[in-house]
């Protein structure tokens, strides 16, 4: 195997040194401190006067800019009520979640039934997460079950026949969410999916008494109240044009909608980028390639409508010219120590690795991205690390008796009222800043994209070797394996005869850098969805290689006709993935030498 060190930890100390000390906290924590009193719901005036903000700092430093306004179908909760009804009737505090049915406030009233779930944390396994409705009668009754309202369980709930549904949150907060699978705005293929029932949260004490009750056979009176609609978002796009190869660029994000002032959801992320956004353009005549930096609104209600408008509408530009996409999402935030809870796609991980160690000395542990997080370019095939930020260790996390949630550095107060000033920390934040700021400039930069596809021909190896084990005799993994091997031989070759160049406009840099860029096409789709090129998966867990995820589920299909139609799906995602890996292996052949 071909040493790689040299492309994936390349980089221009001094002109990074020079650009990392000149990342200051002055503009960023003064937008921090604005945006502390700003409720940024999608779509309204606390949004557009933080959108007004940030143009006027862009304005000042002269740094161009697009304001985008598409109309996205969004989803604002307003109120919601729960009671028990009887002589010992009592009220509850709720909250219902964006993309719920509405009832206009008016109460629906029927049995409550409690229906254990698998999961109650808000552990990544909770996307995965079932609940246990063998034994109850759900039909026409009010549902109350464990955790947070995942699209998983709500679809479980409204098969069975539930009227509305309840969750319990895990502490004494109600978290903010989003209930539909509908990724972004919704299309002919997708709009049926729209949840169906009302859906309400009450905290962990509250949901004990309710438990209590639908034990005692009681009956409760629920109603939510939601505005949902069409309605116009901003989308706010920085551009900063390199010097060298300007139409390659990477697209740097994050998203500018919060729930209530959001402060380390994700205030902290927006004013990360206003601050790179005014460094990269100080110091853009010695950028090679653009970079555009985008504020999203649409993320909390929308389901990532914002970036799911801008995949769609600039998708062949994307596809075209997009050599990564890097999301920034709650950074700088108290405690946070460690980078245990970011993402990155296996060709990136390499990478990742060096530059966070470099710029903070901490190593760093990445994951494979879940379909969350504004990740909207999956199905074009766009190389991307970072999802969510520097966290607090988990021992930390602990000790203090939290439990696991979706941002702020691993503070429970993530979408709530809590998510206030008192979340952020400026040397966290500086220290985050920095890393983000040597992260995208060593792409920007790179004589040659410093990515390991190495790995991804790895991490493809072994996903067919849990299929293969997990199928056992009842399927033949050995074509996929086989095309494995084949490309992984020629990426070692095309490595190894990476050519020796300082600027990325040299035709051989060219030549090298679009092979990767074409991967990444052709391999990342495959692996992260099951759509084709341009469509969105739906908001649920995408396993690798997702095609040939039910390989699981061969060993134990008694049924003939089961059995049968798993070898018909897996038939046809091998199919998938052997002539994709076919055509990686061929554009790998051509660009070497």
């Amino acid at each position: 195997m071909a040493d790689l060190s040299a492309i994936v930890q390349w980089s221009d100390p001094e002109f990074e040194r020079e650009v990392l000390d000149s990342i200051s906290l002055d503009v960023p924590w003064k937008l921090i401190e604005d945006f502390s009193t700003l409720h940024r719901l999608s779509g309204s005036e606390d949004e557009r006067r933080a959108i007004e903000l940030i143009i006027e700092q862009l304005k000042e430093a002269g740094i161009p800019y697009t304001l985008y306004e598409p109309e996205c179908f969004i989803s604002i909760p307003l109120e919601a009520s729960v009671r028990t009804l009887g002589p010992d009737g009592r009220s509850f505090r709720a909250k219902t979640v964006s993309m719920s049915v509405s009832t206009d406030g008016k109460e629906i009233v029927s049995e409550l039934v409690y229906a254990p779930a698998r999961a109650s944390d808000y552990e990544r396994g909770v996307f995965d997460s079932g609940i246990d409705l063998g034994g109850i009668d759900a039909r026409g009754k009010i549902v109350i079950t464990e955790g947070i309202p995942v699209e998983e369980k709500l679809e479980a709930v409204t098969a069975a026949g539930a009227i509305a549904v309840i969750f319990i949150n895990p502490g004494e907060a109600i978290h903010e969410g989003i209930c539909t699978t509908i990724w972004g705005t919704p299309d002919l293929d997708s709009m049926g999916r729209q949840p169906s029932i009302p859906v309400v949260a009450v905290n962990h004490p509250d949901g004990q008494a309710l438990i209590a009750a639908a034990q005692a056979g009681a009956q409760v009176a629920l109603a939510t109240r939601l505005d949902t609609r069409w309605r116009p978002i901003p989308v706010l796009v920085a551009e900063i044009p390199g010097a060298r190869v300007p139409e390659e660029f990477v697209l740097l994000h994050g998203h500018l909608d919060s729930w209530h002032v959001g402060i380390g959801d994700n205030a902290t992320g927006d004013a990360t980028l206003l601050e790179l956004a005014r460094v990269f353009w100080a110091h853009r005549d010695r950028l090679a390639r653009s970079l555009r930096i985008a504020w999203w609104s649409g993320h909390s209600h929308g389901r990532y409508a914002g970036s799911t408008w801008y995949a769609d509408t600039f998708a062949l530009e994307l596809a075209r010219h997009c050599v990564a996409q890097v999301n920034c999402d709650s950074p700088g935030c108290r405690w946070a120590t460690t980078y245990n809870n970011l993402t990155a796609m296996s060709e990136t991980e390499p990478f990742v690795d060096a530059v966070i160690r470099a710029t903070t000395g901490i190593t760093p542990q990445p994951e494979r991205p879940p379909r969350a997080g504004d990740y909207s370019f999956n199905s074009i095939g766009l190389s991307s690390f970072y999802m969510l930020s520097s966290t607090m260790a988990e021992e930390d996390r602990l000790a203090k008796g939290y439990y696991a949630v979706g941002g702020c550095g691993a503070n429970i107060e993530w979408h709530t009222e809590g998510d206030t000033l008192a979340i952020a920390d400026r040397d966290i934040l500086l220290r985050d800043m920095r890393m983000y700021a040597a992260s995208v400039l060593r792409v920007l930069t790179a004589p040659l994209l410093p990515f390991d596809w190495t790995r991804t021909t790895a991490e493809f190896r072994a996903t067919l070797a849990r299929y293969q084990e997990a199928a056992g005799s009842g399927f033949d993994f050995g074509p996929a394996q086989a095309a494995v091997d084949a490309l992984e031989a020629a990426l070692t070759r095309f490595y190894a005869a990476a050519p020796a160049v300082d600027d990325p406009a040299e035709p051989a840099a060219r030549r090298f850098n679009a092979a990767q860029v074409r991967l990444g096409r052709l391999l990342i789709p495959v692996n992260y969805s099951r759509q084709a090129p341009f469509w969105h998966d739906p908001a649920l867990n995408v396993p690798p290689l997702p095609d040939l995820a039910p390989a699981g589920a061969l060993a134990q299909a008694s049924d003939p006709h089961r059995r049968g139609v798993l070898r018909a799906h897996l038939t046809r995602g091998q199919n998938r993935l052997v002539w994709t890996l076919e055509l990686a292996r061929e554009t790998v052949e051509a660009a070497t030498p």
